[in-house]
């Protein structure tokens, strides 16, 4: 099987799903956060009062970069991880990506007790969030060769639909590139 990145905000539940779903399709499993966290010794909060989102940024492409590099993982990647057009590049080149779709609502209420998340650390939780849909969202759609909506009901149903449309993705043959324009 193609390497399998999971895309969407936070508290779309890509760590979650994806290390039982790597199970299932038998997919080695890395959450790009926690390789970063692991091989820095620091927490992404620590990493973002130190170096600033752009150097976070700079580390998660370079773990993106060497995950991809090889074969048969399922990545869950960092919500922000989309903003980089590299990255974008890179998923699409490398795998199959799966767009957890995840309304704000749904975010707050399964974040209503994270204070892990950097970017959360504000007042209005619920306006930062819809700001950074209104700019992720674009992305996660442009990336996506599957969207599926983040569901509050039994995990196992979306993890075999996901599962399910990853092994018809797998059986259809591969377009090869379509050539380049030509001018007349």
């Amino acid at each position: 099987m193609r390497n399998v990145y999971l895309v969407g905000p936070m508290g779309s539940g890509k760590t979650t799903l994806g290390r039982r779903l790597a199970g299932k399709l038998g997919l080695e499993f890395h959450d790009s956060d926690h390789v970063i966290e692991e091989r820095t010794g620091a927490s992404i909060n620590l990493i973002f009062d130190i170096e600033g989102e752009a150097g976070f940024r700079e580390r998660e492409s370079k773990i993106l970069e060497e995950l991809a590099a090889m074969q048969g993982v399922l990545i869950a990647t960092g919500g922000g991880a989309v903003l980089a057009r590299r990255n974008r590049d890179l998923l699409k080149r490398t795998g199959i990506v799966v767009y957890l779709e995840t309304p704000v609502r749904q975010q707050l209420r399964r974040l209503r007790r994270d204070r892990s998340r950097p970017l959360l650390q504000t007042p209005d939780r619920a306006q930062k969030l819809e700001e950074m849909a209104a700019q992720r969202n674009p992305l996660y759609e442009e990336v996506a060769d599957l969207v599926f909506p983040a569901r509050s009901g039994p995990i196992d149903r979306t993890i075999h639909s996901i599962y399910e449309a990853l092994k018809n993705q797998q059986s259809e043959p591969q377009d090869p590139p379509s050539p380049p324009p030509t001018r007349e």
